[in-house]
């Protein structure tokens, strides 16, 4: 198994016009996938991941059929995106061409475009899900996601895939740089969508390993949920759910109640039966304000009574420390023998955040060298917590490779 990412960062940026008016595009396309090549070591990859700035996209088919040319990847997915990985940077807002190639033997690689009227039912059979994805549940295989944000029923979509592949890897991330319906690209193969979602199911020599840093830290105590409607949470330990915040808040430093006003958010335990809980055991959901008529907390989650939740906070400083709390559990546990990854980021993370290109990429060297890694500023990311997937904001999702055998 072998991986390669290469980045080109071009003329202009993506908010003009400038870097997509270049004419010699197809020499900087055609110098990237050499370059891609060279890595790969002269062979045709199995698997080609392609990440566009927004402002190529009157070029995008042409630019697509250029790389199917140059490259003749057996499996070929790509996106328009916001902010690109590869090669060592994070790009955002610039002009940009992220390629992510790889060699797999071994490794069975099937390509497929989904709509929202082909997906089954959620009480559907397993093998309705089976027939859609064109592979069998017991082959374990692992999914690459790509979503148009604007089109595509992301939530049900995983929600089935955790039903009828349980014990399988979902990762990617939505599509970026595109304001409105039908503004974002996708490739599947030889052909080019504006609506539903791409990806590859992986089987064989193969292993996904994910880590999803959700770069917050908890604030107060651990509650239960003692009454809720849906996303509406009204009581915890039998007390107005927003008296609890309010303590949890006031305990805090002068800094972070300042930062609680814009960055307050709700975890929800993945597993409620354990002692002690860390970073990685909630699911982090926002709170989105507080409703007028009942002042329950409107949450970005449907809840249930008895559930444990514990309130969040969000900075860089908890973000950084997440990011190597998560990278450092699993480089542990691992035992080294990733080949290759792939970053699926918030677009609120990267420079916003942190206030320095390439952090999350750097983090993730000092912990595993110079493992290629590929990938792009998400409008959202797709990743598990706990035994389910979901559907994240404000994350970092990284998909990690190994051979299985």
């Amino acid at each position: 198994m072998k991986w390669a990412s290469v980045l080109e960062l071009t003329e202009g940026n993506a908010s003009s016009s400038a870097g997509a008016t270049k004419s010699n595009w197809p020499k900087v396309v055609s110098a990237l996938a050499d370059d891609l090549q060279n890595q790969l070591d002269g062979k045709t990859p199995d698997l080609l991941v392609a990440f566009i700035s927004p402002d190529y996209k009157k070029y995008f088919e042409e630019i697509a059929e250029l790389l199917r040319e140059i490259l003749k990847p057996a499996s070929f997915i790509g996106c328009t995106a916001g902010g690109l990985i590869g090669g060592g940077q994070e790009v955002e807002q610039q002009s940009a061409l992220a390629l992510t190639g790889a060699i797999l033997p071994g490794v069975k690689v099937n390509t497929f475009h989904i709509a929202n009227d082909s997906m089954p039912d959620l009480d559907d059979a397993p093998t309705s899900w089976e027939k859609l994805m064109a592979v069998e549940s017991s082959e374990e295989p692992a999914f690459l996601l790509l979503s148009d944000p604007f089109s595509f029923k992301i939530d049900s979509f995983v929600q089935g895939l955790d039903y009828a592949y349980p014990r399988s890897t979902k990762l990617g991330g939505l599509a970026s740089g595109g304001h409105k319906a039908g503004e974002n690209r996708m490739i599947a193969d030889t052909e080019i969508f504006r609506s539903g979602l791409v990806g590859v199911s992986l089987v064989g020599n193969i292993h996904v390993d994910s880590v999803v840093a959700q770069g917050c830290r908890a604030i107060g105590k651990t509650s239960r949920v003692t009454k809720c409607d849906r996303n509406l949470l009204y009581e915890l330990d039998g007390k107005p759910a927003v008296t609890v915040l309010r303590e949890a808040i006031e305990r805090l430093s002068n800094r972070d109640q300042k930062l609680a006003k814009d960055a307050i958010f709700l975890g929800v335990a993945m597993d409620e039966f354990q002692d002690k809980f860390v970073n990685g055991d909630f699911l982090v959901r926002t709170i989105f304000g507080i409703e007028p008529m009942s002042g329950a907390l409107l949450v970005g989650e449907v809840l249930r009574p008895e559930r444990t939740v514990q309130f969040h906070l969000r900075d860089a400083a908890s973000s950084a420390e997440d990011l190597r709390n998560m990278l450092k559990r699993y480089a542990e546990s691992s035992g080294g023998a990733a080949r290759g990854a792939l970053l699926f980021s918030c677009l609120g993370r990267g420079q916003y955040l942190y206030g320095q290109a390439n952090h999350d990429s750097d983090c993730f060297r000092e912990f595993f060298g110079e493992i290629p890694i590929g990938g792009f500023f998400c409008n959202g990311e797709i990743g598990p917590v706990g035994n389910s997937t979901y559907l994240h904001g404000y994350t970092s999702s990284f998909g990690i490779f190994r051979e299985r055998d």
